[in-house]
């Protein structure tokens, strides 16, 4: 395959290496390069997934409010008083 054929028919090559592991790139009829097929990478672990995150803390806490979440809450509360004055 050209590097003009590649560059204008990139579907058709992308199909080419669903069949074949490699396709040779050629300029004026010589070898210049090589495309190659990359392995399907296994998948990533699991997205971080926010209610089963509280559940588990919930769980590891005892449904008990820690000190950090007592006071994450009364900065909460206190900008969403100064929100309601202006």
């Amino acid at each position: 395959m050209t590097i003009r054929d590649l560059r204008q028919r990139w579907p058709e090559a992308e199909a080419a290496l669903e069949l074949e592991n490699e396709i040779l790139i050629t300029r004026d009829s010589k070898p210049v390069a090589k495309l190659v097929r990359i392995p399907e990478i296994a998948a990533n672990r699991p997205r971080w997934n926010a209610e089963a995150h509280a559940r588990w803390q919930k769980k590891v806490a005892g449904g008990k409010i820690s000190r950090s979440d007592a006071a994450l809450a009364r900065g909460r509360a206190d900008r969403a008083l100064i929100g309601e004055h202006k």
